[in-house]
């Protein structure tokens, strides 16, 4: 069904498509009630369980393809890495049970989500839902810079679902703002636990904001992932805003000679300047540095940590369990901020493989339709911030708030595996 015919009215839905909508349009009634980190992974085992049923039952078939056997492969490993370094650092059942449950609640969704993609989900459902995000961002909003400017709290409570455990307070707090402890600056984060994570999901509304047909919507998701990215203050959501903008303008104009036409002389201006070019591409590079040090430098002395004790002490395995750092590191969690420093320090060198290996295989496999398939193109885009994200944010923790992304990803691959 094309995107232009597309109505959200539940009537038109099936059962899985309405849990869907649902999941992503409530998204700021489960931020107040505190509840966003539970969802995802409740409805993922849920629509899970539900297809499996079907499959078994009522012999239902679904198009699986390799590269989403691949994911499940790759986190099933991460699972086996979890335990074996559990049992090398003797670490005791009850944290195995705990750090189980956490593996259910992140790495898993990184399988769960792109294998549901194999159900009967339109990707104009998602695209519509994170657009309808969106609108409601832009109209929620004002409502806390005007708190910050009143000095009213930053934060106004933590959920009593806290109790069910997880990461942090943050994940279950509703937060008006925050105040950025380098420059005193405000931001805002919204529905997610931190800014950054704000920005990463205003980069994931942009992409599906760009796939919406119809005007109206597009208009709010392309203003509203704009406005997340800005508020967020993350100077890695602005540089994947901008290489996103670019993707999709080349996808869209690379057999236009237009484009060629000025591709030609701009490279080889290029080429003349290359030195010079270069050189304020560095001095960019330390402007945007320099614009958060405390945050850049420890960033930088977390991974030379997590890199040291993973290559001394748990070279394969990994350490199986999250570590506070030092005051160095303002006690931040070793190996937080980056994905594969995370991943070689908990889960070693199978950890860090059983992430590259689905990457890769997902994004060979959906390389050769990014000019056909619509909803390849932006699978292929959800993967390469994905990878970008990686380097500055540890994606097993938001993978609760990203999983609309992961089921683009499966889509995908079901329609070419079709």
């Amino acid at each position: 069904m094309g995107s232009k015919r597309f109505n959200p009215d539940p009537v038109s839905m099936n059962t899985d498509e309405k849990i869907i909508w649902y999941s992503i349009t409530y998204t700021y009634l489960f931020w107040v009630l505190g509840a966003m980190y539970i969802v995802a992974p409740v409805i993922g085992w849920i629509l899970l369980l539900r297809m499996a049923k079907r499959y078994i039952f009522e012999r239902e078939d679904f198009v699986i393809t390799p590269a989403q056997l691949c994911w499940i492969f790759g986190m099933c490993i991460m699972l086996i890495a979890l335990v074996i370094a559990h049992f090398d650092f003797e670490l005791g059942i009850p944290k195995l049970i705990k750090s189980s449950i956490g593996w259910a609640k992140g790495w898993a969704l990184l399988a769960v989500f792109p294998l549901l993609g194999s159900l009967k989900i339109r990707p104009e459902l998602i695209y519509r839902a994170c657009c309808v995000v969106s609108k409601h961002t832009l109209i929620i909003l004002p409502f806390c810079i005007l708190a910050w400017l009143a000095g009213l709290p930053s934060t106004l409570y933590v959920s009593p679902l806290s109790i069910i455990g997880g990461p942090g307070p943050e994940f279950f707090s509703v937060s008006l703002y925050e105040i950025d402890p380098g420059s005193g600056t405000p931001r805002w984060r919204l529905f997610t636990p931190w800014a950054p994570a704000l920005g990463m999901m205003g980069n994931l509304f942009l992409n599906f904001a760009i796939q919406e047909k119809e005007r109206r919507y597009k208009v709010y998701g392309i203003l509203g992932s704009l406005v997340m990215v800005l508020v967020s203050q993350s100077r890695l959501a602005i540089v994947c805003y901008l290489l996103l903008l670019g993707y999709f303008a080349f996808i869209r104009w690379h057999k236009s000679p237009w484009l060629y036409f000025v591709a030609s002389p701009s490279a080889l201006i290029l080429g003349l300047l290359g030195v010079h070019v270069l050189e304020k591409i560095e001095l960019s590079i330390s402007a945007i540095k320099s614009a958060r040090a405390g945050s850049t430098r420890v960033r930088e002395h977390l991974g030379q940590i997590a890199l040291q004790r993973w290559a001394n002490e748990a070279l394969v395995w990994g350490h199986g369990i999250v570590e506070r750092g030092p005051h160095l590191v303002e006690y931040m969690p070793i190996g937080s901020h980056h994905t594969w420093f995370g991943l070689l320090f908990v889960k070693g060198l199978v950890g860090a493989i059983a992430l590259a290996l689905p990457l890769i295989c997902s994004l060979l496999s959906l390389i050769s339709e990014i000019s056909k398939s619509p909803v390849a193109a932006s699978a292929i885009a959800v993967l390469l911030q994905l990878f970008l994200y990686t380097f500055g944010e540890n994606l097993e923790i938001l993978a609760y708030l990203f999983w609309p992304g992961l089921v683009i990803v499966g889509i995908a691959h079901k329609r070419k595996g079709q």
